[in-house]
């Protein structure tokens, strides 16, 4: 249920909560192996370009679809419950693929990354649909429905830049990271993301459900 306007701030723990689903699911060191392939061949300057370019991209369409999100979702006839419980089974759909570390699908294909050229990897697939995709998009909106609280706003729009800052950080040293953490080091960080994915995802769906059908609120 949103938040009241009256209220500036919802509870602390929500927003690191929102950090926390929101920085797991843009997934920057599940990145790495991709940014490093996609710019196998460059120079630090051109790899460091792309990093840029692609945190910029995200920072822009999450920023977008914070303001813009849910009044598109009103013009569509959609309601937020039943886009909590898409964007619940779009998450657990990701959190699957990160726990068996397998590609997944929900982000980019293969086809996807073969076809870029260029600095445009950087917008497209490292930024859309790989960081900023549907998981990252129904994240932010459902967030900023729970207030319109102009601090709320200023709260989840401050998160979103701050896990786009600590995006463009990792891919920025991609390189020395894959070294430090390797092969193994990254299936184990991807696996541990996907955990702490399943359970947001499972609350997502629950409060979907809830509002879906409120004969539910009882038992879930």
């Amino acid at each position: 249920m949103p938040l009241p306007e009256t209220l500036s701030f919802a509870p602390w723990t929500e927003y690191t909560r929102f950090f926390t689903a929101l920085f797991v699911i843009v997934d920057p060191f599940g990145a790495i192996p991709i940014l490093l392939s996609l710019t196998a061949g460059y120079s630090h300057v051109q790899r460091a370009r792309v990093a840029r370019i692609a945190a910029l991209s995200v920072a822009i369409v999450l920023l977008v679809v914070a303001v813009a999100g849910e009044p598109i979702l009103r013009l569509m006839g959609a309601s937020l419950a039943s886009f909590r419980v898409g964007g619940g089974i779009v998450l657990m759909l990701m959190a699957i693929s990160m726990l068996r570390a397998q590609h997944d699908y929900t982000r980019t294909t293969p086809v996807e990354q073969e076809a870029s050229e260029g600095h445009t990897i950087a917008v497209v697939p490292l930024a859309i649909p790989l960081l900023a995709g549907p998981g990252a998009i129904s994240t932010v909106i459902i967030e900023m429905h729970r207030s319109t609280a102009p601090m709320h706003v200023a709260g989840v729009v401050g998160i979103i830049i701050l896990v786009c800052m600590l995006l463009w950080l990792v891919m920025r040293l991609a390189v020395p990271v894959g070294k430090r953490l390797g092969p193994i080091g990254l299936r184990i960080t991807q696996r541990i993301f996907g955990l702490i994915l399943t359970a947001i995802a499972v609350e997502v769906m629950a409060n979907g459900l809830r509002e879906l059908f409120p004969v539910l609120r009882g038992t879930i």
